[in-house]
């Protein structure tokens, strides 16, 4: 595919080229980066659960659930089986001792460690496989990916924390 990518910095049509080509690598990506081999109970939307929890330590379930952009019903029955697999615990919040905070234990963060192991390695076997130019390349763009991901908020939509 040719580029159309000549001056230094692109115009809006050229961001959006490059946007679409980017979202379209990544959407390729995913699914190999999702595979979760021998554990079947990790769904994606109980992995984003557990790498919330690992990223944002101990939340209430209203706040994963805003987090994670899912009903509260849904996220508040994903937390039951997420503690019937002994991923998780419960514990007082020590602002309100009335709610009850969810935390990933050691089994949980052991899983999600032992998954993203996994992946990086799928990947990097991927990676392996591209031509000595295309490895460069991607080495390269990683600080310009970065770099958009750090503009990424940190907080959900709506929450009006950053």
């Amino acid at each position: 595919m040719t580029s159309s990518f000549d001056s230094d910095a692109f115009d809006s049509e050229q961001s959006a080229e490059l946007a679409e080509r980017l979202r379209a690598a990544i959407q390729q990506l995913l699914p190999e980066l999702r595979a979760q081999g021998m554990q079947s109970q990790l769904t994606p939307s109980r992995l984003a659960a557990l790498a919330a929890l690992s990223a944002h330590g101990p939340l209430r379930i209203s706040d994963l659930a805003t987090r994670m952009g899912i009903a509260l019903s849904t996220v508040s029955r994903m937390v039951d089986l997420l503690d019937g697999f002994g991923w998780i615990e419960r514990q007082a919040d020590p602002k309100d001792q009335r709610a009850t905070l969810i935390a990933l234990n050691d089994t949980g963060q052991a899983l999600l460690d032992s998954t993203r192991r996994q992946a990086a390695t799928r990947l990097a076997e991927r990676i392996h496989q591209l031509t000595a130019d295309h490895q460069h390349s991607l080495h390269d763009a990683l600080p310009a990916l970065e770099a958009l991901s750090a503009q990424l908020p940190t907080e959900p939509p709506g929450t009006g924390r950053r």
